[in-house]
This record gives C-alpha cells, sequence and structure tokens, in this order.
C-alpha cells in the first residue's frame, strides 16, 4: 500500500510530466487560455493516460520484451520484441484517443469545438506517450502500479493545465511588462510553478535511516566508549568520552 501512496504524490508532484520532463508542452502553452478549456482537456489527458499505460504494461509484459512470449511455449522464450514498443504503444494511445474524441465529440459538442485540433493531436501528445515509455522504463513491477502510475501522472498533468489556465485568466487584468505579454509571462510562471513542484521532493527523500549495513549497535558503542577511556587514561588524560564526543 505504501508503494501506492508514494508513486501517486512522485508522479503528481515530484515526476510532473509538465514541469519535471516538459512533456505535453504544446497542448499546455495552448489550451491553457480558459480554465474550462484546459479542464476539458485534462480530462481527457487523465482518461487516456489511465487507460493506455495498463494496456501497455500488459503488452511489455506478455509480448515486448525479451522472454516475454515463454508463456507460448519454450520454443518462444528467446524472441525479444521490443522493437515494436514504438509502434505498439503508439497504436494503443491512437485507438483511446479516438474513442475519446467520439465520446466527447457526441456528448460535449462545445468543448469538442473549443478543443479544436488538440483533442485528435493528444495521440501524439509527448506525455502520453511518455507515460508509457518511462512505466516501461521503470520496470513497474504490477498491472495495479501501472494503473496508479497512468492516473496519477495524468492529474499531475491535469493540476497543471488548470493552474496556469487560472493563472492566465487572472494576468489579463494585470499590468505586464509590454516585452513579457504572451508566452513571456506563461515561461516564467511555469519555471517558478515547476520549482514550487519541485520542493515537494522532500516528502518522500526525508528519510533519516542510515544506509543498510552501517547500523551501530548498544554493545558495539560501549566498547569502543570503553577503548576510547582506557586508551586516554594510559596516556594521563582526564577527558572523557563524552567530551571526545562534543569536540
Amino acid at each position: 500500500m505504501l508503494e501506492h501512496i508514494e508513486l501517486f504524490f512522485k508522479s503528481i508532484f515530484i515526476d510532473n510530466m509538465v514541469f519535471a520532463v516538459f512533456l505535453g508542452m504544446c497542448s499546455y502553452l495552448a489550451v491553457s487560455k480558459k480554465v474550462a478549456t484546459a479542464v476539458g482537456l485534462g480530462a481527457a489527458v487523465i482518461f487516456v493516460l489511465a487507460v493506455t499505460v495498463p494496456l501497455n504494461w500488459l503488452l511489455d509484459q506478455y509480448l515486448l520484451r525479451d522472454g516475454a512470449l515463454a508463456w507460448l511455449g519454450p520454443e518462444y522464450a528467446d524472441y525479444n520484441l521490443s522493437f515494436l514498443s514504438f509502434i505498439l504503444f503508439i497504436a494503443t494511445i491512437a485507438t483511446m484517443v479516438q474513442l475519446v474524441e467520439i465520446v466527447v465529440e457526441k456528448f460535449s459538442p462545445a468543448l469538442y469545438n473549443s478543443l479544436g485540433i488538440f483533442l485528435p493531436l493528444i495521440a501524439v501528445n509527448c506525455a502520453i506517450l511518455g507515460g508509457s515509455l518511462f512505466m516501461q522504463a521503470r520496470d513497474i513491477p504490477t498491472l495495479g502500479l501501472a494503473l496508479n502510475y497512468g492516473i496519477s501522472s495524468g492529474i499531475g498533468w491535469f493540476l497543471a493545465i488548470l493552474a496556469i489556465a487560472a493563472i492566465r485568466e487572472k494576468i489579463r487584468y494585470s499590468n505586464v511588462p509590454a516585452p513579457l505579454r504572451g508566452l513571456g509571462i506563461t515561461f516564467i510562471i511555469t519555471g517558478l510553478m515547476g520549482i514550487g513542484f519541485q520542493s515537494f521532493g522532500g516528502m518522500l527523500t526525508g528519510d533519516n535511516d542510515p544506509p543498510e549495513g552501517t547500523e551501530t549497535t548498544t554493545a558495539e558503542k560501549t566498547e569502543e566508549k570503553e577503548l576510547i577511556e582506557k586508551e586516554m587514561e594510559e596516556d594521563g588524560k582526564s577527558v572523557s568520552y563524552n567530551d571526545i564526543i562534543k569536540e
């Protein structure tokens, strides 16, 4: 359970698709002028990532990686189809994006029109493909963690585009210097938001436990203390072990 929680928060804040690896920046910048549009596209990205990452995990585990075809029989154990990863991952993503496009057009024509070309372009959004490739590179061990990673990565991208859309709506009425208006101030705000998101890294890297194999037992500490004090007495000094530690 702990690994699910850690992966969830790490994917949203620390390894955010936009602020950590700068994936999906085209849609992030182009569709973030209005909050309503950003919410629609962000929800679509969450759905596509939540479906494609687990599906591509299954493809990777049972079809693509070295020895994945062993379930077909011993004679297939030496096959390695990893060179097909990009093709199959993109095919899965394109299929899901087509499904999302059909659903949005059917039930929300206004959102479909406002998203325009960027809705079908989710298929070539590098954040979507990046989710599957990172899943493969990090060797996520279970389907449940793959689903967790897909959803949390989508939520991270959703929060990023929602935040910048809300800020861009507000700064329309601000006195922004002329050279920075438009994309200039947007890049500056994105950088500041990235710094803020990276500060969450302390939540998962604040472990103060010593590395495995370096723990010092109480008996070892006592023996070390007695040995040092004995050596000091032989030298004719009256300095205690505690004084040495303080120095």
